[in-house]
């Protein structure tokens, strides 16, 4: 399950956002590090429409890979740190 839900763009996704200056623009309301990246700079980085940019980052932060903060009309998504780092854990333990 885990395998499948990710997949290479949204692996590419996570590996951005351990370095969201050096992928993305500024964001509106902070850098990309204090709040994360919002869906229109991830579509725009993966040359995609906004909605199935959301559909990654919306299953990334369901598996609980990301976290999400609303400001305004925009959501800013960012690693769980604590929680990739769980799930390399249990990995590492043979899961």
């Amino acid at each position: 399950m885990l395998r499948a839900s990710v997949s290479g763009t949204r692996l590419d996704i996570l590996e951005w956002l351990k370095e969201p200056a050096a992928h993305f623009p500024p964001q509106s309301h902070g850098s990309g590090v204090e709040r994360g990246v919002t869906v229109d700079a991830v579509a725009a980085k993966l040359g995609v429409s906004s909605a199935v940019a959301g559909t990654h980052l919306g299953l990334l932060a369901d598996m609980g890979l990301l976290t999400a903060c609303r400001i305004g009309t925009r959501t800013y998504y960012r690693r769980d740190e604590i929680r990739i780092a769980e799930v390399a854990r249990m990995f590492e333990k043979g899961w």
